[in-house]
């Protein structure tokens, strides 16, 4: 039996990873002598926006990005009247 290349298994596991996500965590400890001197503790989240809005990963990020963008089309329309153009 020859090892092939699945080329649709990576697109399954970011699928998988889009819809479910996942969370990595890792604690580093950076010692010398058995000295610890530095203690490190990361977290990541890997997923869609969608599924990191749906728990609440990135809600107040998503909140202030749709707040900016509602601010840039009202100062968009505000320009575009004042120039006596119209918008859609």
């Amino acid at each position: 039996m020859r090892p092939r290349k699945d080329d649709e298994a990576l697109v399954d596991v970011l699928d998988v990873l889009l819809r479910d996500g996942a969370i990595l965590r890792a604690d580093v400890i950076v010692s010398i002598a058995e000295i610890p001197l530095v203690g490190i503790k990361l977290t990541a989240a890997i997923a869609g926006m969608e599924t990191m809005n749906e728990y609440g990963l990135f809600e107040a990020w998503d909140i202030e990005r749709r707040r900016s963008a509602v601010t840039r089309r009202q100062h968009q329309r505000n320009r575009h009247s004042r120039d006596g153009t119209e918008t859609l």
